[in-house]
Order: structure tokens, then sequence, then C-alpha cells
């Protein structure tokens, strides 16, 4: 079983957040910190014991997912895995959403958040990232609960590296995940990949 987690914040409630992504190595606030123990108590609490830790090459993973194993008995070390990268904004590094909005468009923005279509000059690499899911998710019929945290950008390829996951995503409102949040991609008796559940916060 899969827990895709998004890290926690790293704008506090004062400043306006911005586009970043793989060139912007931002901590996280107080707010994410909590953020990351707020889903460790989560989990804690529902007996998940993670067999395997996986986060990004960014600080604001390592930390969310530091703070989620701190509420696990028997925590495995955390392997950091470069395929849950964030992906690369472009000019729209570091910019603010009205700025985004205003180079790319509303509807170029919708058409990444629904269908993960790349906008324009945005290094995404979404083929790579598909390949990297799969070769993931093909890893035996183990059942036992691995972590992932990474970011929004790269956590949508998930849904897309598997027919029938595809085909659960397109009943979504969006393929984002909140910033704390998580989804959980499980298999059945017989091996096949099923959403259980995607942009739940604690």
């Amino acid at each position: 079983m899969f827990f895709i987690v998004r890290h926690g914040n790293t704008f506090d409630a004062v400043t306006p957040p911005r586009r970043i992504g793989a060139r912007t190595d931002l901590p996280l606030t107080e707010a994410g910190v909590e953020q990351g123990s707020a889903l460790g108590r989560y989990f804690a609490q529902r007996g998940i014991q993670f067999a395997r830790a996986f986060v990004s090459p960014l600080l604001r993973t390592r930390q969310t997912a530091s703070a989620i194993l701190e509420h696990q008995f028997d925590a495995p070390q955390i392997e950091e895995a470069p395929f849950l990268k964030e992906i690369d904004h472009g000019p729209d590094e570091n910019q603010t959403e009205d700025e985004v909005l205003q180079r790319i468009g509303n509807e170029a923005l919708s058409a990444w958040d629904l269908k993960a279509e790349v906008p324009n000059g945005w290094i995404v690499e979404p083929e790579k990232r598909i390949k990297a899911w799969r070769a993931l998710f093909a890893q035996g019929h183990d059942t036992s609960p691995i972590l992932l945290v990474t970011s929004n950008g790269a956590a949508r390829f998930a849904l897309l590296a598997d027919g029938g996951l595809r085909k659960q995503a397109q009943m979504l409102e969006s393929l984002k995940l909140p910033t704390g949040g998580f989804g959980i991609i499980g298999r059945d008796a017989n091996g096949a990949l099923s959403l259980r559940e995607w942009g739940l916060r604690p």
C-alpha cells in the first residue's frame, strides 16, 4: 500500500504563496512542521506502520517525513528517491499565482490540475516520471505500507502510471494534493492497483 504525501506549508499566513519547484529549496514553516506531525499522529492512531519511507531531494519533503516518522514505534530510515523531485516551473518559478496566471492563463492551469498537461515553459518530463512510478508499483505485491513524501507537481503522475488508476482519477475534481494532504493507492487480492483516497487531510 502506497501513502503519497505532499509536504507541509513553506509559506506562513502573511506571506503570499509562490510557485516553488525544484530550484527553490525552502524549509517548512512552523505550521508546515505541525502538518507533518498531524499526519504522523493520524497514521499512528490507525496502526499504520511504514516499512519504507521515500522523499524527494528537497528539504521540505525530508522535514515532513521526519515529522511523520517521529510517531512511528519502529520507523524506517528515510531514503531519497530522485523521481519524487519537484517539477521545474521554468519562467514561473518563484512567481506569485497571479503572475503565473497572467503568463499561462486559467485554461492552461486547469489542464495541468485536471489532466497533468504541462504548461508552456515548465520542465516536467512526464514520461520519465510515469515510468518511475510504474517501476515502483511493479515491485511485487507486498502490501506493507510505504510512505512517499513529495510535491504537488510530482505526486499526480502516480495516478497516470496505471490504466486502472488513470480511470479512477478521472472522477477526481483535481489531481492536486493539498499541502499536508495525502492519497492512498492499494492493491486488491489479484494485485490490481486501486485509488483508495486522494486529497485527504487529517
